[in-house]
């Protein structure tokens, strides 16, 4: 009995050392874990709110009538997903397709993940990637993306979770289109109840839900508690308009705000010297430029485009206004961009022969033009730069600054002389710049504000994107795109480095190439 008691009693002994060595052990992980809260996600904890602060609200939020990347941020990959998507790299991996299959030149086929529904409920299948597109192509629908998908001429539906796409003809890059924003799928209830509604309350089946957008305000969106992949792990984000930049820069420097994806270059130094800010940069896909709308007088003359072209000192804009962030551009391509080439070349800095030009076209005597920009900081003092710089051959020019949402409107009818724009290309192939800047099909809306029109560069832009062959693409690109500049449709300027200002109590998140926020990873301390 005394045996049996002893050995109950060491055995009570060692189960309470035991306990209190695993509390003294716990009590050691959490002093840790307290002390380092910067190491790995340690310290950190999902959930939250995130949010980022823009310049500008957005103008819409249906993707097949959105033409600006900064209202498409809003509903990329994060409310709407796409049949394939883009990784850090700009390799094409499976989204909301599994796999797919090219049948011959003309016919693509699809398999399709099952098992997702949209945030109304309806199922995603075959039929809603039909309905998407159906819509999409429907001359009555009006879209300004419908041209960027003008090679389909049908989608087939095989079985539930298998799809068709089959072509008008070969189309290399359709990979590329389908993983961008136009290539969003849309719930098919929402498109048969209230498509306009779409405009103001996106319905997809993305990470994010939409939640209100309070105009002129915010837009908001809350995490999918039923999404079909890797739930995000933040519950909220909010995308805050606040026009003034200083405002941005100071909300996020106090905490009120986490991200700042519109930093003015003037800035960088103070971001980068801040205890409280981290500075995120990455080579961008667009392309800056000032362009003609060549349709209107005395635009509408070559020589009077030339002479301007020829009066831009193009490196002083890049050093003066942009703190030489991004690059000088040769062309409306980017370097990253599939199709772009070294050996076009843009008119030289020359005052003689721009003087010469408009002396030519009947303009001795100067001219009066306008000169439209949106409210960026840099943009206006790039139009600042450019009015200087062309008072030296007798060009008078008025400024025209609009809030962008203007500015948009105002270009899509054509009510401009000279603008400032830039070019978000959202595929990282070379047909997404060109048909959409300088097709004949595309003036308005869709991208070609120049509203210019050559049939042998629609030829020579139709024939690159139906060219399977690599080299002989790279090729057509290099001619078609020194036409355009020998045309003199615009001025290339610069090639952009994307950055965005974050609060250092933020990581995850990052901006791809495109220009789009990426924060299904981000985490707030």
């Amino acid at each position: 009995m005394k045996k049996d008691r002893k050995l109950f009693q060491n055995g009570m002994l060692l189960v309470f050392l035991c306990l209190m060595m695993l509390f003294v052990s716990a009590c050691s992980t959490q002093s840790n874990t307290e002390q380092s809260p910067a190491n790995g996600t340690e310290g950190k904890k999902e959930g939250g709110t995130l949010t980022v602060v823009r310049l500008s609200d957005a103008t819409k939020l249906d993707p097949h009538f959105i033409t600006d990347i900064p209202s498409a941020n809003i509903i990329y990959q994060k409310v709407y997903e796409t049949l394939v998507e883009p990784d850090k790299d700009m390799n094409i991996q499976p989204s909301l397709a599994t796999e797919w299959n090219v049948i011959d030149d003309t016919t693509w086929e699809f398999k399709l993940k099952e098992g997702i529904s949209f945030h109304d409920g309806t199922p995603f299948n075959s039929e809603a990637v039909k309905a998407t597109f159906d819509r999409l192509l429907d001359p009555n629908t009006g879209s300004p993306q419908r041209e960027k998908f003008a090679m389909i001429n049908e989608v087939k539906v095989i079985d539930e979770y298998t799809v068709q796409l089959l072509l008008e003809y070969p189309y290399a890059p359709l990979l590329s289109i389908l993983a961008s924003n136009e290539g969003s799928i849309i719930s098919p209830k929402a498109l048969a109840e209230n498509p306009e509604k779409l405009t103001e309350h996106p319905v997809g089946t993305g990470p994010f839900v939409f939640e209100a957008w309070k105009t002129g305000q915010e837009v908001s969106l809350k995490k999918n508690e039923n999404y079909w992949g890797k739930q995000p792990k933040i519950d909220r984000v909010v995308f805050k308009v606040v026009p003034e930049d200083a405002t941005r820069l100071a909300m996020i420097e106090t905490g009120e705000a986490h991200i700042n994806d519109q930093v003015p270059v003037t800035e960088i130094e103070r971001i980068e010297s801040s205890d409280s800010m981290g500075l995120f940069r990455a080579e961008g896909l667009a392309v800056e430029y000032i362009g003609f709308n060549t349709k209107k007088k005395p635009l509408d003359d070559v020589k009077v485009r030339k002479a301007i072209s020829h009066a831009v000192e193009r490196e002083a804009i890049i050093k003066g206004v942009y703190n030489n962030v991004g690059t000088l551009a040769n062309a409306a391509m980017s370097p990253k961009v599939f199709g772009h080439s070294e050996n076009v070349k843009p008119y030289d800095y020359d005052l003689n022969e721009a003087k010469k030009l408009l002396k030519d076209a009947g303009y001795e005597d100067g001219l009066q033009l306008k000169l439209l920009t949106s409210d960026r900081k840099e943009r206006i003092n790039m139009a600042e730069v450019i009015q200087s710089q062309l008072k030296g051959i007798g060009v008078e020019v008025d400024i025209q600054v609009m809030e962008y949402g203007a500015y948009i409107d105002t270009i899509d009818k054509s009510e401009h002389d000279l603008f400032i724009g830039g070019w978000g290309n959202a595929t990282g192939d070379g047909d997404y710049n060109q048909y959409n800047l300088f097709h004949t099909a595309s003036q308005g809306p869709p991208g070609n504000h120049f509203y210019y029109s050559n049939p042998e560069v629609d030829k020579m832009i139709e024939a690159a994107r139906r060219e399977t062959d690599e080299a002989k693409r790279k090729e057509l690109y290099e001619q078609v795109m020194q036409m355009e500049l020998e045309d003199a449709v615009y001025i290339p300027i610069r090639n952009y480095e994307h950055m965005a200002a974050h609060s250092k109590n933020v990581s995850g998140f990052w901006l791809n190439a495109a220009n789009y926020l990426m924060i299904d990873d981000a985490v707030i301390e």
